[in-house]
């Protein structure tokens, strides 16, 4: 077996395993309530959830606009300053410590600056990292974005440039993988598979893993294989991505969005299938219940919606973990989605922000 994977085969189990509460099953006879919400929130602190995903850092260059280039019909910015958060999976682990969570991430990373800028990141924020590979020859996907504006107008983005290549798998890194995700799954009070299409996230590793799964909600949120992942509990598709996976236009067609969730309840045989819809909020389907349509939390006039996903994904997650019904996890998320959305980047959201809009809402 190749070396640089074998210790991974061999890793000492998490010791966090804990029983969980059914979530089809409401917790309270008012479920959904403010009261019922905040007592989920108030759970969230250091409930271990497990992140199998795709590691991407989101890098943010910003420029004041200094003239339009005699050379092209192009704008000429004046460098300011730049950054590199978190962003993909690693934006999703960034939200559940932002929640209070203990998230264990299971990932690669390069040895070049965007992955030892993650690293750091992550160690500041004392998130575990025994389960991140750092990989010579892999290049950490890095999406770079690049904003203009003024001192009397806001920052826009003008340009997004995207750098990496696919992780390739060998058979070793598969087995070993499909071990530390197993392991996730017995010993996490749930798992987040984030999978952006950058390699590491393997359907294969996904079925394998699966195979061990206990009580422990294990929820997917996948760009573009959504089709390929079977028998988990729950995904959060947004809607565009729905319709690229059924080959279907939704637009403002109620039934034909109804339709869309039933079948893939059916065909992806999970319990629960949420879609995000922008300032049209949301729509949860469970099995065997009538479809929720939840609507938009807050302003309609969206400012940013970089890495909205990752925040729905985690809050919905964490909620289920510590025993919310899916309804309920997906009016925290509802809640979340319509703090993050406007925030400019990548942002997170703390528990106490969320609590607070809960209580205001």
């Amino acid at each position: 077996m190749d070396s640089q994977w074998s210790s991974l085969v061999t890793a000492p189990a998490l010791t966090c395993r804990t029983s969980i509460p059914d979530p089809l099953k409401p917790m309270t006879e008012n479920p959904g309530s403010k009261e019922r919400l905040l007592e989920i929130i108030q759970q969230f602190r250091e409930c271990p959830i497990g992140v199998y995903g795709d590691l991407v850092a989101d890098q943010f260059v910003f420029g004041e606009i200094s003239r339009v280039s005699r050379e092209a019909p192009v704008l000429i910015l004046s460098y300011r300053e730049s950054r590199i958060v978190p962003g993909g999976a690693a934006n999703a682990i960034n939200n559940l410590h932002a929640l209070g969570a203990r998230p264990v991430p299971l990932g690669v990373l390069g040895v070049d600056e965007a992955g030892k800028a993650l690293r750091r990141q992550f160690r500041q924020a004392k998130i575990g990292l025994s389960h991140v590979r750092s990989v010579k020859g892999y290049s950490t996907p890095t999406k770079t974005r690049f904003s203009a504006g003024s001192a009397h107008s806001a920052r826009q983005q003008v340009l997004r440039l995207d750098r990496g290549y696919p992780f390739a798998h060998t058979p070793d890194s598969i087995r070993a993988t499909a071990s530390e995700l197993a392991a996730l799954m017995l010993d996490c009070k749930g798992v987040v598979i984030s999978d952006y299409g950058f390699g590491f996230v393997s359907p294969e590793v996904v079925a394998h893993a699966a195979r061990t799964r206990t009580a422990g909600p294990v929820t997917l949120d996948s760009r573009f294989d959504l089709l390929q992942y079977r028998g988990l509990t729950a995904c959060t598709p947004n809607e565009p991505e729905v319709e690229q996976a059924l080959g279907i236009k939704i637009g403002n067609d109620t039934r034909q969005l109804e339709k869309a969730g039933g079948q893939l309840l059916r065909q992806l045989q999970v319990e629960a299938v949420l879609i995000t819809r922008g300032r049209d909020g949301m729509v949860l389907f469970v099995r065997n219940q009538k479809p929720v349509h939840i609507p938009i939390v807050g302003s309609a006039e969206i400012a940013d919606v970089t890495g909205a996903g990752d925040t729905v994904i985690a809050v919905f997650t964490l909620a289920l973990a510590v025993g919310a019904s899916f309804e309920e996890a997906a009016r925290l998320s509802n809640v979340a989605g319509g703090i993050v959305v406007m925030k400019r980047g990548t942002a997170t959201v703390s528990a106490e922000e969320l609590g607070q809009a809960v209580a205001h809402s």
